[in-house]
C-alpha cells in the first residue's frame, strides 16, 4: 500500500514538473513573440529617422496605416505605398530627423509605442518652404500583427505642436 501511494505521488510529481516546464516554455515562446513584435514596431518608427532605410518586408500584404490626423489635415487611412512616399518626403524635409522610443507595451496581437520625433525643417514640407526651424513632437502608434508582420497601424500624433513650431499656427 505504501509502495502504491509512493508511486502515485511520484507520478503526480513528474506530471506537475512536466506541466510546469511546458508552461514555462509556452511563456518563454510568448515572451519571444512579444519581444519580436516590439522590435518590429520599433523598426517601423525608426524608418522615419533621416539616416534610415525603409524595409517593406516587415509589413503584411494589404497594410493599412490609420492617421489621426493626417499631416494634410483630417483623418484617414493610407496604404503601404503612400506611407513609404510620406516617409521619404519627411527624410527630405527633415534631413536630421531623430526618433526616440519613449515606451512600449504589448498585449495579444498589438504593440503600442510612445515615440518622439525631432529635427530641423531644411526642405519643403506640405508646401511650406524650408524654415530652418526646429521641431519636436510626440505620438503613439499601435501596430497589429498577423503572421509575424505588421498588418495595421493606428497613429495619433501631436499635429498642432508640429504646425505651431513650423510657424503655421498661432
Amino acid at each position: 500500500m505504501v509502495r502504491q501511494q509512493f508511486g502515485l505521488v511520484a507520478h503526480i510529481w513528474i506530471l506537475t514538473v512536466s506541466l510546469a516546464f511546458t508552461a514555462v516554455g509556452g511563456a518563454m515562446a510568448q515572451e519571444n513573440d512579444i519581444s519580436t513584435a516590439k522590435n518590429l514596431s520599433r523598426q517601423v518608427l525608426e524608418m522615419w529617422a533621416a539616416d534610415s532605410t525603409i524595409d517593406e518586408s516587415i509589413f503584411a500584404d494589404g497594410y493599412q496605416n490609420h492617421q489621426a490626423p493626417l499631416a494634410t489635415g483630417g483623418t484617414g487611412s493610407i496604404d503601404l505605398t503612400t506611407w513609404v512616399s510620406i516617409v521619404e518626403e519627411n527624410h527630405k524635409a527633415f534631413p536630421d530627423l531623430k526618433v526616440e522610443i519613449l515606451g512600449q507595451t504589448a498585449e495579444g496581437d498589438r504593440v503600442s509605442t510612445h515615440w518622439r520625433f525631432y529635427g530641423t525643417q531644411k526642405g519643403a514640407y506640405l508646401g511650406l518652404p524650408a524654415t530652418g526651424r526646429s521641431v519636436d513632437w510626440t505620438g503613439i502608434q499601435i501596430d497589429r500583427f498577423s503572421n509575424g508582420q505588421i498588418a495595421e497601424s493606428w497613429v495619433v500624433w501631436d499635429f498642432f505642436t508640429q504646425r505651431q513650431q513650423l510657424g503655421l499656427e498661432n
